[in-house]
């Protein structure tokens, strides 16, 4: 599909928990990449020991042994303030240190080669894809220099940057960012659809549950209509649910209690269990998980059938099923409306959870012929191929891809004890302005000072076609108005801090 002559690029699906690379180099016929133990998907963990910086699979068992210095869920980092909300949960439920950086930023701070070092998301971003690159030019047998990036949906413009930096970093130029579940659309050849589709993107990652609508028109154009899930609900939950029912069967057999919770290298290893237990049952109805020494040098073997399994974990799917109604309710689409359903992630290959969604839609296939752990990779190579040919030959070969020109979050003011008042509600599409009337709630509230419940006001927000909020007030009594602008270009990087990152990565 390349041009003679030209080198290939990579598409690149950077997870959370794992990353996959692939390449399309003949007519449209994707190559999965294999990393260096013969599996498609690598662990997103980074690990650092006195003699290397470990990355993959090996850096997940790290995890247990040295996880003082194992990174891992570094896009909850990347260009977030180190007193944002999501940092702080990460580090309280992390092992490794991290500490406020420049601009107020998260850093890691490890142990490596003896010594103490600072590394930032977008550092450790960097090492994770020049690893994914060194897996793409072997498998190639040439050097790798352009790459589409895939990054969850929720992703503002500034963490965009950022990913672009981290492939800078690897030796990368990075020919879009663009959304996980665009590209996934993009495998299954929705882009080339001329006629009007919805069609929901079912992600359901380790640490996260991400749904979206993407359109289609008769011109073939995507477009990102609705994003929405949970970042903080995912298949560890289900992980959670099923350590807590084999620790009461532990105790059961062997009539004690055992703190699973103080103990890490039992907990990892009782979670490396299960997770193989799900996966032997997506194609069983039965299997066994066997752990020696798992506790206090006692073996622990039992098995679980697949009807057993299920029923333990139905709170969680019942969950997810709940999330997906509220999620088509919020985006104002009915389930009949809903064309195909795209499964991505590896959880989402549970025969239970796709029996749900069949029910759940009342239609007999779901869109699950490219492995979900793989087709957001598969859909960035082909794009990546595509931009390469429109590069070197000048000609359009692709539909344009409108990425999410939507809210993300909804906006508003906190009207009065903690109650948030919506002005712009989420997933309304950009450029948008919409405004609210309120009555103040406290005395002297106002530009001019007045008895709570006697100023009324105009509360106006709007946001441009680049993401600005615009927020003004204008007050009634008097005809006073006050403006903000909140313009997310503040946290974009600038030139200098791109230097100082490649500066620092260089030492």
């Amino acid at each position: 599909m390349t041009s003679e002559g030209v080198k290939p690029a990579i598409g690149i699906d950077l997870g959370m928990r794992h990353s996959c690379v692939a390449v399309c180099r003949h007519q449209d016929k994707v190559e999965i990449i294999t990393n260096e133990r013969g599996f498609y998907a690598t662990s997103s963990f980074v690990a650092f020991t006195p003699t290397e910086c470990i990355i993959g699979y090996d850096a997940t068992y790290q995890a247990t042994t040295n996880p003082a210095n194992t990174i891992y869920e570094v896009q909850r980092l990347i260009r977030r303030r180190f007193n944002d909300p999501e940092v702080q949960n990460l580090i309280n439920k992390c092992y490794f240190k991290a500490i406020k950086g420049t601009y107020g930023l998260p850093k890691a701070v490890v142990e490596y080669k003896c010594k103490q070092k600072e590394f930032s998301a977008e550092e450790i971003s960097s090492m994770l894809i020049v690893h994914l690159k060194k897996l793409a030019e072997s498998h190639i047998d040439t050097t790798v220099k352009d790459v589409v990036i895939t990054v969850p949906p929720y992703f503002n413009d500034s963490q965009r940057q950022a990913t672009k930096v981290a492939a800078h970093l690897a030796g990368l130029d990075v020919l879009q960012i663009i959304d996980k579940p665009v590209a996934a659309a993009i495998a299954y050849g929705l882009h080339m659809k001329t006629t009007d589709t919805n069609v929901l993107v079912f992600d359901l990652d380790y640490f996260s549950l991400d749904l979206s609508i993407i359109t289609t028109d008769e011109k073939g154009k995507l477009t990102v209509k609705a994003t929405g899930g949970d970042t903080h609900f995912g298949g560890v939950d289900l992980v959670h649910i099923m350590v807590d029912h084999f620790v009461k069967e532990f105790n059961r057999i062997h009539q004690m209690e055992m703190d699973i919770t103080g103990n890490l290298r039992a907990l990892y290893r009782l979670q490396r269990g299960i997770v193989s237990a799900i996966e032997d049952l997506i194609s069983n109805t039965e299997t066994t998980i066997s752990i020696d020494s798992l506790y206090n040098a006692i073996d622990f073997s039992t098995s679980i059938t697949r009807d057993k399994f299920e029923y333990i974990s139905k709170s969680f799917f019942s969950k997810c099923i709940e999330m997906l109604a509220s999620f088509l309710k919020d985006a104002k689409i009915n389930k009949t409306d809903v064309d195909d359903i795209v499964l991505v992630g590896w959880w989402a290959n549970i025969p239970k959870l796709q029996q749900l969604l069949r029910e759940f839609f009342n239609v007999n296939e779901l869109l699950k012929s490219i492995d979900a752990m793989e087709v957001v990779a598969h859909g960035a190579a082909i794009h990546a191929t595509n931009l390469i040919n429109e590069k070197r030959q000048k000609e359009k070969t692709l539909p344009t891809l409108s990425l999410p020109d939507i809210v993300p979050l909804s906006l508003g003011v906190d009207a009065h004890d903690g109650v948030f008042s919506v002005i712009i509600p989420r997933n309304t599409p950009i450029p948008a302005e919409k405004e609210q009337i309120y009555f103040t709630t406290f005395d002297n509230q106002t530009i001019s000072p007045a008895p709570k419940g006697k100023s009324k006001v105009k509360v106006v927000f709007s946001v441009d076609a680049h993401g600005t909020l615009n927020y003004w007030v204008k007050e009634f009594t008097t005809g006073l108005k006050t403006k903000i602008i909140i313009d997310n270009d503040k946290e974009k990087l600038s030139e200098e801090d791109i230097k100082k990152i490649l500066k620092d990565a260089e030492v």
